[in-house]
């Protein structure tokens, strides 16, 4: 390992407080499911987050910019029970695809999201206590999410509690606490 690793922090979806451009920002029934299941409110105006779905195109920005060696997925667990995920893998603007996040607003703002579908999952993922204990489908996304944003996923979070935290085995998160553990509670 090197002497020093990053890890970055991302939602199994995509959220934004404020105006701006969201190119996959949900609207109606679905929004108000993401944001009520995952309190997706502003901590200090109270103010209801804008959801989407995972934005691929942001987080390989993320990664590249900052230099990540590794992710840790939170709230993988407001995405139970839907029957459909969807991940955007690029965007669509002036009739050409593009894969790498725009350089300025003008050209994000009317980007349309370039969707991939995956089957979501009925079983809860709270209460896993190891990758393989998530429903398979879960496991699937958080190996899509891994291919598509370029960087692998070391730590899943499937809940409020640090109890509910898997350190995935064998990755930089496991490295980086001494060795397999079931949660970074400790």
């Amino acid at each position: 390992m090197r002497p020093w690793a990053a890890c970055g922090v991302v939602k199994a979806y995509t959220t934004r407080v404020g105006e701006g451009p969201l190119p996959t920002e949900l609207h109606g029934e679905l929004a108000e499911r993401l944001r009520e299941s995952g309190q997706e409110y502003g901590a200090s105006t109270g103010r209801p987050r804008r959801c989407g779905w995972y934005d691929a195109v942001v987080a390989r920005y993320a990664a590249r910019i900052n230099g990540l060696d590794a992710l840790a997925l939170t709230k993988l667990d407001v995405l139970d029970g839907l029957e459909e995920l969807r991940i955007s893998v690029g965007y669509r603007s002036g009739g050409r695809t593009i894969t790498d996040f725009p350089a300025d607003l003008h050209t994000l703002g009317p980007c349309e999201p370039v969707y991939e579908s995956l089957s979501g999952w009925a079983e809860p993922t709270r209460g896993a206590q190891s990758f393989d204990d998530l429903p398979g489908a879960a496991r699937r996304y958080i190996d899509r999410l891994e291919e598509v944003s370029g960087v692998p996923i070391a730590i899943v979070s499937t809940g409020s509690d640090r109890e509910e935290t898997i350190i995935r085995s064998a990755s930089l998160a496991e490295e980086w606490i001494g060795g397999p553990r079931r949660s970074a509670a400790r």
